[in-house]
């Protein structure tokens, strides 16, 4: 599991927007999800989404195709602390991720496995 997981505990394993150049049926779910949010226009679709690095590689991957590259856990994690995971880390579980935790069951989710990890 931890080869697809997060630095802040999120299983990316079947994450549509890490899937978008591996999956064709992932793709096209993140393609409309994209539209909804006018990300992409009507027309567009998996082609665009990969041109412009619409998906993700992981925490470790290239920031180029990352979703969310300058995620507040991402930077203190990998990039100021050189941590494959936030579980690695001496102030853990530091307030951003509880905080995240208690607003979203997936990074709830998150927070267990990086507690498992530990």
């Amino acid at each position: 599991m931890t080869g697809e997981m997060a630095a802040c505990g999120l299983d990316c394993g079947g994450c549509e927007i890490r899937l978008v150049p591996l999956d064709a049926a992932a793709a096209e779910r993140a393609v409309v999800w994209y539209r909804e949010m006018k990300w992409l226009a009507e027309g567009e679709g998996v082609d665009e989404a990969i041109t412009r690095g619409m998906y993700c590689r992981g925490c470790h991957g290239d920031r180029a195709v990352h979703w969310s590259a300058d995620c507040a856990i991402l930077v203190c994690c990998v990039d100021q602390r050189g941590l494959q995971w936030c579980s690695e880390c001496a102030d853990f579980p530091c307030a951003l991720l509880t905080e995240r935790a208690e607003k979203n069951r997936s990074y709830a989710e998150g927070l267990r496995r990086l507690r498992d990890l530990r």
